[in-house]
């Protein structure tokens, strides 16, 4: 997810795609490889300081820089010094949510990201042929958190989208399975460290 004030790094030849939610204004810019010193080899959203905010529209308003071109070249030294600074400032980025490698447990994560729902967890494991501790166990070791953090926080994620496309906090809260709205606040603040209002 990527949010107002973010980016998102992508390296070469990594293939994706892209969907947005909302009205959206998105600046692109491309980086030989050549020309910069990125050792990330994972997406990554990353923080878009004022400066470097300045530093994507100035690029992008020039259509395109010249690494012959010595202001341009400066410009690119910068521009890549600044996305490594936002690349190494945030090692557990919030908005990244890690999916689990073993296929049954790969399954039920796309199952509940496409169907934010209200299964039980005793529910979702016997769907996907799982018994409970072993669903708990796969998530714990492969994404690092428990399938209720996990899934909490991909609900909390959902509620971006749902925000972006001009629902209430309280629409949102309620839509993410939460009966309080102070509490969907709470944990939104608590996961991104701001509040949904905000965003």
């Amino acid at each position: 997810m990527i949010p107002t004030g973010r980016a998102v790094f992508i390296p070469a030849r990594t293939l994706h795609a892209i969907r947005m939610w909302g009205s959206v204004e998105m600046r692109t810019l491309y980086f030989s490889p050549s020309l910069t010193s990125f050792q990330e080899n994972d997406c990554r959203v990353i923080e878009v300081v004022p400066l470097l905010r300045e530093l994507i529209l100035r690029a992008v308003e020039r259509m395109g820089l010249d690494s012959r071109v010595e202001h341009d070249a400066r410009m690119i030294g910068l521009l890549g010094d600044e996305i490594k600074t936002a690349i190494e400032a945030d090692d557990d980025p919030p908005l990244a949510l890690p999916l689990p490698s073993d296929q049954q447990a790969l399954e039920l994560a796309h199952h509940v990201l496409a169907q934010p729902n209200f299964e039980s967890v005793d529910e979702l494991a016997e769907r996907h042929g799982m018994a409970r501790r072993t669903l708990e166990r796969r998530f714990r070791d492969e994404t690092g958190m428990s399938f209720g953090m996990w899934r909490q926080k991909a609900r909390l994620l959902d509620s971006i989208r749902l925000l972006a496309e001009g629902k209430s906090v309280t629409d949102a809260a309620l839509d993410s399975g939460y009966s309080s709205v102070s509490a969907f606040i709470a944990a939104f603040k608590s996961t991104f460290g701001y509040t949904p209002g905000r965003l």
